[in-house]
């Protein structure tokens, strides 16, 4: 199975809560993993807010195009609700 990101808004600092296509819900803090040039504007907290889903690649991802797998995002998230 495949899995893609649905939705994300933004919670405090570099969290985010991230909705899945398996339907859980996880919240993921970014701020240990914003390292490379492509990762550096997204320091700025203001470019940070910038964050939605790409409806083609089905992940998040900035305006400057940094984004990360929703492997990652999965893996590294503190799950808080599963929906049927």
């Amino acid at each position: 199975m495949f899995l893609h990101v649905e939705s994300v808004s933004y919670i405090d600092d570099y969290r985010l809560r991230i909705g899945f296509s398996d339907g859980t819900i996880k919240d993921v803090d970014l701020g240990g993993q914003l390292h490379g040039d492509i990762f550096e504007p997204l320091k700025e907290l203001d470019f940070f807010l910038k964050v939605s889903v790409n409806p083609d690649t089905r992940t998040i991802e900035w305006p400057n195009g940094a984004d990360f797998a929703p492997e990652f995002l999965y893996e590294t998230g503190i799950e808080i609700k599963k929906t049927a």
